[in-house]
């Protein structure tokens, strides 16, 4: 059996040297019929037989995925038609999971035929009626690839990379006649940009300014530079499966360093103008907002390949990748704009553009615990004083900051079967839910008395809140404080949200009081800052208790070697009776065996749930 799977992989390989002749082949010559209220899935799992050695099949498998994922956008935008089966992690078929987890007989989309299609060119003849052409790019300029995103979704295009060879995405569609409406190269095939930065300058001027884009959303993904070192992440970590949500809301897509102190890794000639380029980006995004509202930005930095000293970068940058992550999120909380970061090595998501239409409730409302039942556990004496000879524990569960995250994850870690047996606070941003509401629901659906919620960092998006004060670095704009309380009050209230797990003050300044103030008013049963005035590890704004943790992890794999760090952690904290343990896509399994390792080592320790640790701190901090 294993021997007839290499067989057909290397046949795969065979064929796709020759372009996609094995996608013609496989496939019926007539389109099938669809009806109107079908749903077409678009198999491409045969694309993840690409390996990052063959360069013809790497660039076959990007423009393939351009297309289906612009076509996808503009499909999707009103209602749920086109779904994708590509994105696959540890061996578990993520799209499938989740397709079968939510749709189908008494549920949601229940009595909807599907029809099965493989080849995207086949599928856009299905919606050809939606489409209005092609946005051809230049394969020589890399930036004109998320450019073309950006088009796209402003202007109901398929994004189409220029390659006139037989085979190609493009000859393709040339001789279905499908029109192109906006070249970004001549159409001789020569260029008509020359640098990295033309392109968004072109794109600024005539989407942005224009009004033709809108301030809503934005993507932060890498370009087609991506092909010359593929390799360095997961082969889906092109990320085009995730522009379709950013394309059927018209968002821009961009690909930026932030830095200005030297030049970007993939523009090495041209100067230090990257940095320049973003910040008048989310200006003219702001201005589309009118300073109220906050910009969703999907992606992240793109360290794996560029902008970081990260060892498999052509042109190493001097600085780090989380330190890259920490300065771009400071430029995008200076514009009013928040992080929904896509990062490696799960940051493949699709059909977020399908899954926006899932219907979610008004509400999803969570208890809180009474000082008389921590009186009942021991926790709070007789005298209403906290018992202060324990040590309590509280496990931030994350990193989930990311719907890409939290679609690849999830099918293992929230099925592991100990979920249940030890109190964990699944801290997920709520904005999470404008491109994986049905995750976020089935959480919900499904939670145990031990699974509590909070917001994770640092609320409804990822920001610096101390770069919404005045004055504020970088923009100079007007305060986003009472905006960005508007926005996750709407949030939180939905969501039955009351405590911040984390809030990233990164290279912004710490909050002062106008910003604890903000937070106490959506957030009003805690949040644990990097920042605190005056180095205090506890400190209460209107009664909303804080606690200043560090971002460091507990992170071994074996339980055993984690459970001596996070001994360590709590025994070395002679400062307060309270520590905060950040664990990242770490599993119930994993959680229930390191406390009781912690609590069995020290008889003094107890792991806590969210609403007991916060509300012993108000108690102690009383």
């Amino acid at each position: 059996m294993k021997g007839g799977i290499k067989i057909l992989a290397a046949l795969w390989l065979l064929v796709a040297s020759n372009g996609c002749e094995h996608l013609e082949k496989k496939q019926p010559v007539a389109v099938p019929v669809v009806g109107e209220g079908d749903i077409v899935i678009l198999d491409m799992s045969r694309w993840r037989e690409v390996t990052s050695k063959d360069s013809l099949g790497v660039v076959r498998l990007w423009e393939h995925m351009h297309l289906a994922s612009s076509l996808q956008g503009i499909v999707n935008r009103d209602e749920p038609r086109l779904y994708i089966k590509y994105v696959s992690t540890g061996g578990i078929e993520i799209d499938q999971f989740w397709w079968d987890k939510i749709v189908g007989e008494g549920r949601w989309l229940a009595g909807r035929r599907t029809v099965t299609m493989y080849d995207p060119v086949k599928v856009l003849e299905v919606f050809r009626d939606k489409i209005q052409g092609m946005v051809v790019y230049d394969p020589a300029v890399a930036s004109t690839s998320c450019v073309a995103s950006t088009v796209a979704g402003a202007d109901d295009l398929v994004a189409v990379r220029y390659d006139p060879r037989p085979g190609s995405v493009y000859t393709r569609l040339v001789q279905r006649e499908i029109p192109v409406k906006v070249w970004l190269l001549n159409e001789d095939g020569t260029s008509k940009f020359h640098t990295k930065l033309e392109p968004y300058r072109w794109a600024v001027d005539n989407y942005l300014k224009t009004g033709k884009c809108k301030g809503e959303c934005a993507g932060y993904y890498i370009d087609q530079y991506w092909m010359k070192q593929p390799g360095n992440a997961g082969l889906n970590h092109h990320q085009l499966t995730n522009h379709d949500y950013f394309i059927a809301h018209k968002g821009f897509v961009f690909d930026i360093s932030p830095w200005d102190d030297e030049p970007a890794s993939d523009a090495i000639d041209e100067g230090n103008g990257d940095r320049a380029m973003f910040c008048e980006i989310f200006q003219e995004i702001y201005n589309l907002n009118g300073g109220q509202s906050f910009c969703h930005v999907g992606g992240f930095a793109p360290w794996a390949h560029k902008y970081s000293n990260n060892s498999k970068v052509t042109h190493p940058s001097k600085h780090g990748a989380a330190e890259t992550e920490w300065e771009v999120v400071k430029l995008l909380s200076a514009y009013n704009a928040f992080n929904d970061a896509d990062a490696a090595s799960y940051g493949a998501m699709a059909n977020a553009s399908f899954w926006q239409h899932y219907p979610v409730k008004e509400s999803y409302p969570q208890g809180w615990v009474t000082r008389e039942q921590l009186k009942e556990k021991g926790y709070i004496l007789p005298n209403g004083k906290l018992d202060t000879k324990k040590k309590y524990v509280l496990f931030y569960v994350g990193d989930y900051d990311a719907a890409a995250w939290i679609y690849q994850r999830m099918p293992d870690i929230w099925e592991d079967p100990n979920r249940g047996t030890v109190p964990m606070m699944w801290s997920i941003d709520p904005s999470l839910a404008l491109r994986a509401p049905m995750i976020m629901d089935y959480m919900r659906s499904t939670a145990t008395d031990m699974d509590y919620f909070a917001a994770g960092d640092n609320g409804a998006g990822y920001l610096n809140p101390g770069m919404l004060e005045e004055p504020r670095p970088v923009s100079g704009l007007p305060s986003g404080v009472a905006a960005w309380a508007a926005h996750n009050k709407a949030y939180y209230t939905q969501w039955g949200l009351s405590v911040t797990g984390f809030v990233i003050d990164g290279n912004g300044p710490g909050m002062s009081t106008e910003g604890f103030k903000a937070y106490a008013s959506f957030s009003p049963n805690g949040i644990c800052p990097q920042k605190l005035p005056d180095g205090r590890q506890m400190f209460m704004v209107d009664n909303m208790p804080m606690l200043r943790c560090g971002g460091a992890s507990v992170g071994a794999e074996r339980v055993e070697d984690a459970g001596k760090s996070a001994l360590s952690m709590v025994e070395g904290n002679a400062s307060t009776p309270f520590t905060w343990i950040r664990t990242i896509l770490k599993s119930p399994t994993w959680h229930k065996g390191v406390k009781d390792y912690i609590e069995a080592a020290n008889p003094n320790i107890v792991v806590l749930s969210g609403p007991e640790f916060y509300e012993l701190m108000r108690c102690y901090l009383e």
